[in-house]
């Protein structure tokens, strides 16, 4: 068994969409802008696990993805070979982060703000 989709719930998703292929550079699976339907996946694994941009206008996600913010808790980790590379890549398309990359005792990590409502984890082993 893998995993083939999971979801980050987003305020936009068309917006979500835009920012997370011109910004950050996942790859287009299916984009169907009428319908809020968005999925991406890594440009390093695109026929790998896709990732749903699932809108949250509903209450439940709404409250849930505002308390994860609110509680400055990422709602995803995307694993990276080199942190700090990634991080001045990013940076240099103008996200914002809410740390630099920090060494803990499982590895490095640096926390940003995707612009659709997530605090996003990078990090690297």
């Amino acid at each position: 068994m893998k995993i083939g989709l999971t979801s980050v719930f987003v305020k936009d998703p068309n917006e979500a969409f835009k920012f997370y292929t011109e910004v950050l550079g996942f790859v287009k699976r299916l984009h169907m802008p009428e319908a809020y339907l968005a999925i991406v996946a890594s440009p390093e694994d695109p026929e790998g696990t896709g990732l749903l941009l699932e809108p949250n206008n509903n209450p439940i996600a709404s409250a849930y993805q505002s308390g994860l913010y609110q509680s400055g808790l990422p709602c995803i980790v995307f694993a990276v070979d080199d942190i700090h590379k990634e991080y001045e890549r990013l940076k240099q398309r103008g996200v914002v982060f809410k740390s630099e990359p920090e060494k803990t005792d499982w590895g490095t990590q640096a926390v940003f703000d995707d612009t659709c409502g997530n605090l996003i984890q990078l990090h690297q082993a």
